[in-house]
């Protein structure tokens, strides 16, 4: 049984893949897309580096108030019942 974020990751990768078929077996590239929407490669990379430089600082703060929460929260939860026969 795979996990629901495995699952539905692997039924976007596979309609994706689908999808990417069809577009090419009518001759639509990627590049002509990105063009049709005024875009172009290198404002879409300059957005993800943008994005990641956000995102990184953030994630590393958030993380070192999160992390020590989540273990303190861990080592001083109640103990699991154990319901298996010796």
């Amino acid at each position: 049984m795979l996990h629901p974020l495995i699952r539905m990751m692997v039924k976007i990768a596979i309609a994706s893949l689908i999808v990417g078929a069809i577009l090419s077996h009518f001759g639509i590239t990627a590049d002509q897309l990105v063009r049709e929407l005024g875009l172009t490669t290198e404002r879409i990379e300059d957005w993800a580096r943008r994005g990641f430089a956000w995102a990184l600082p953030n994630l590393l703060l958030g993380s070192l108030v999160i992390i020590p929460v989540w273990f303190l929260a861990y080592l001083f939860r109640p103990p699991r019942s154990s319901n298996r026969p010796d």
